[in-house]
């Protein structure tokens, strides 16, 4: 093959794409396979480049190994970190290993290793993984397979190719950057700029869910100790996750279980009989991860909109919990009086030199606007799933050519449940593939760790089927 030619080409490099190359590598053949990622490691993407060590997964260790075999990679990789020396200061919480919260930088850290040995794995029968910084733009048909075109112009051709793309922050997309929302946000993880605020700065936050927990832990870190005014349009923010007993799945044994609603009324049955028996309510909510993917797919679309429309923001407080060093930091600024959590609609942030800004709002129930007075604000509004709103060259051009559809109720795009991306036709196609968060509509949860982990090693026996 010429230089610019690769059997596998991932687009993204973060935790989607470097854990079906750490597949890929392990089974057997012979296979070029490139990595475009603008970043300068792979392996961490945005979520695990993090460096504050409150910055932590939001999940345990026994909860987030990237072996689908073996839940207890983690922390077993874990326990061996922490007796060679690494991260000393989990030695203070005092607990198991596998009950650790590590931080998402250490995360980054495991996966990278695990990524090595899978490549010098593959050495061994002759395959290969190549890291090529860049932005993907553009993506065309060729005549075997498709060709890639970086923000450099160079372009590249593979057999395979597959969008591992990760998360697209709503920051970053159009409805973010309007004439209404005229002042620039503060990055949730940008700690250096926050030090640039006055300690006592008034700061709102838009959205509460677990990048608001990282928000607040930022601008603890960063010396801040003013006001700070949450605003979201439930004014719900995550639980706290505990480590609850084992619970009976039973969705297992009850397969008259089919649709959201009735999900819901058994699963809030179940966390009823969990605390009259002195047993906390997370345990029940625990066992349905395992049986998201096929209660969301035989939905139908009906009873989709409406679990999205009336229950999602329930689901994702409770479901999407918070770390325990972030959950606590939350209470201690919302008893101190610091921090308020407000139920309404962001509709502007108005700017003028030399003056505070005004965050315009709507709360929930009202009518009318109202202004609140700030002197920095932080977009922490989550992920943008629909692709026609994220304002990145390679969504745009890929639905313009028609190589992608979105998915169901425009959650990320479409695909067969083997993850081949249906183009506009409608079509499963044979060359182009997608995981992770991209086929949300289709599985519901595809971001969490162990989902991503199941995935990557699907597909890449899919794949190696494909070359064949």
């Amino acid at each position: 093959m010429s230089p610019d030619s690769v059997d596998v080409l991932i687009i993204g490099g973060g935790l989607s794409g470097s854990l079906l190359a750490m597949q890929l590598l392990r089974l057997p053949g012979r296979r070029r396979i490139m990595i475009i990622e603008s970043r300068a490691e792979l392996g961490r993407g945005e979520a695990y480049s993090a460096t504050e060590l409150g910055h932590t997964l939001n999940g345990n260790a026994a909860r987030m190994g990237v072996e689908p075999d073996n839940p207890d990679d983690l922390s077993q990789w874990l326990a061996g970190h922490l007796a060679a020396g690494g991260w000393p200061q989990a030695h203070a919480q005092q607990l198991p290993v596998a009950e650790l919260f590590p931080p998402r930088g250490l995360f980054g850290t495991y996966v990278q290793q695990r990524l090595e040995q899978a490549r010098r794995l593959g050495a061994s029968h002759g395959s290969t993984v190549e890291h090529r910084r860049g932005e993907a733009v553009d993506l065309q048909a060729a005549e075997q397979g498709m060709t890639l075109t970086l923000d450099n112009t160079d372009t590249v051709q593979g057999r395979v190719v597959v969008l591992a793309t990760g998360m697209y922050a709503a920051a970053r997309t159009p409805q973010h950057h309007s004439e209404a929302l005229g002042a620039a946000a503060l990055d949730p993880w940008g700690i250096e700029a926050m030090r640039g605020l006055d300690a006592q700065s008034r700061v709102v936050i838009v959205g509460s869910g677990l990048t608001m927990v990282d928000a607040l832990e930022s601008l603890q870190q960063a010396g801040h100790r003013g006001p700070i005014q949450v605003i979201s349009r439930h004014g719900l923010w995550p639980h706290v996750r505990r480590q609850p007993p084992q619970w009976p799945d039973f969705l297992a044994h009850d397969h008259s279980i089919r649709s959201p609603l009735q999900l819901l009324r058994s699963l809030r049955q179940q966390c009823r009989q969990a605390m009259a028996a002195g047993i906390d309510w997370q345990a029940p909510l625990d066992t349905v991860r395992a049986h998201i993917g096929r209660l969301w797919s035989q939905a139908s679309d009906r009873q989709r909109r409406q679990f999205v429309r009336h229950v999602r923001p329930w689901w994702e407080s409770h479901h999407h919990r918070s770390p325990p060093q972030g959950a606590a930091l939350l209470e201690r600024l919302l008893g101190e009086g610091r921090l308020g959590i407000l139920a309404a609609t962001l509709l502007g942030v108005e700017s003028r030199p030399g003056e505070p800004l005004q965050v315009r709002i709507r709360r929930r129930g009202a009518t009318q606007a109202e202004f609140i007075g700030a002197d920095a604000w932080i977009n922490s509004s989550g992920i943008q799933y629909d692709w026609r709103r994220v304002d990145r060259p390679l969504p745009r051009q890929l639905l313009a050519r028609g190589l992608v559809r979105p998915g169901p109720l425009a959650l990320g795009i479409d695909a067969d449940p083997g993850g081949a991306v249906r183009g506009a036709d409608g079509q499963p196609s044979a060359c182009l593939f997608a995981m992770g968060p991209p086929l949300r509509g289709l599985w519901w949860e595809s971001t969490a760790v162990p989902d991503v982990a199941s995935q990557a090693k699907a597909l890449a026996a899919r794949l190696v089927e494909v070359l064949a």
